[in-house]
């Protein structure tokens, strides 16, 4: 097939889509993660954990992180993944191929050797199960050993495990910590689950059709792979090198943009070199840097504004002051009028999602 030719605004326009941040915005939280194929979770609360502050940007104020627990834990229309949460419809993606987790020897090795404790995890959420980490007892007759932080810590490896065999869930949470159950207390009974090279391959198409666009290849990324394989159709963009696969249902659609304020963590700019080579936008997650060195902030918030990428906006919530501080804007294009209406409108439905009574500089 010969590629479809883009020029860089027609591949902007088809992520910005693809990704519901176009105008009018989605109504419905459950066709926002369906369309997104995911919601990372992660921890940060500068302003709101990832995925509230992600479906927050689609949806705006009129979402209430309650509708996110009460879809994960009472309606099970969605679930919680290796720190993803998905549509129900896709469990059976993710259980494809589970009998042969986990893929590396050495875990394989530890799991074998710990099979007692295994059957002892299972047996006693099947007993008394949903219960966190903390309320299961530690029997592994070896440990797991680390470098890192789950070093010793077999309880919550052996879940982990445990997880991506498909035996058992993550049911709900208490603030931060995680519920585990059995998983047939959790996925549909009559969930389908293909072979595994289906799987991947549907996979792929879900991850293309949520980004519009996106590399057949790319560098192996933790949480979620931004590649899409042979998903889609070939394209060429304009003064970007190499090939890209595009969703062909996303091609020859109109486009009416809106102002948006992202998450670091968002996918549109997740991968950092794919925001670059398309919006011409430079980004790097400065939390974790020395105050003394960031440019942007601890926790600065993309602009988006139509299909560009336009600044930043480093702010924080001041829970105890009830203030959304604002401490610095930065406009990576000379801002007109109509984005500085656009952020302004969007920090003050911020500020009113999270409970804030004013916004400071």
């Amino acid at each position: 097939m010969a590629a479809h030719r883009l020029t860089k605004r027609q591949a902007r326009r088809i992520a910005v889509r693809a990704q519901l941040l176009d105008a009018p915005r989605p109504a419905d939280l459950l066709d926002v993660v369906q369309r997104l194929a995911m919601l990372q979770v992660d921890p940060t609360a500068a302003l709101a954990p990832n995925a509230d502050l992600v479906a927050w940007s689609r949806l705006g104020s009129a979402y209430h992180p309650e509708q996110l627990t009460q879809a994960l834990e009472q309606e099970r229309t969605l679930f919680e993944h290796n720190a993803l949460i998905r549509p129900m419809s896709d469990a059976g993606l993710y259980l494809a191929g589970a009998a042969d987790q986990p893929s590396y020897e050495r875990s394989r090795v530890w799991l074998r050797e710990n099979d007692r404790f295994r059957r002892d995890v299972l047996e006693l959420l099947r007993a008394s199960g949903p219960l966190t980490s903390r309320e299961i007892p530690d029997t592994a007759a070896v440990p797991w050993a680390s470098t890192g932080w789950t070093n010793n810590r077999n309880v919550t490896q052996m879940l982990e495990f445990l997880m991506g065999r498909g035996e058992v869930a993550i049911s709900g949470r208490v603030g931060r910590e995680r519920i585990w159950d059995l998983a047939e207390r959790v996925y549909p009974s009559d969930a389908v689950v293909p072979p595994l090279e289906e799987a991947e391959r549907l996979k792929n198409e879900r991850r293309l059709s949520a980004l519009g666009i996106a590399r057949a290849k790319a560098t192996k990324m933790p949480v979620e792979p931004i590649d899409v394989g042979e998903a889609g159709e070939p394209a060429l963009v304009e003064g970007v090198k190499g090939e890209w696969r595009v969703d062909p249902a996303a091609l020859g659609q109109e486009f009416e943009g809106r102002t948006a304020l992202l998450s670091p963590f968002d996918r549109l700019v997740h991968d950092r070199a794919r925001a670059q080579e398309l919006f011409d936008f430079e980004y790097v997650l400065e939390m974790y840097k020395p105050a003394a060195v960031r440019r942007w902030g601890y926790f600065a918030l993309p602009v988006l504004h139509g299909d560009r990428l336009v600044g930043k906006v480093d702010a924080l919530a001041d829970r105890k002051a009830s203030v959304l501080r604002v401490n610095a804007i930065h406009e990576d294009v000379k801002f007109s009028r109509a984005v500085a209406r656009g952020v302004q409108a969007e920090l003050e439905d911020l500020a009113a999602w999270l409970g804030l009574d004013t916004i400071e500089p």
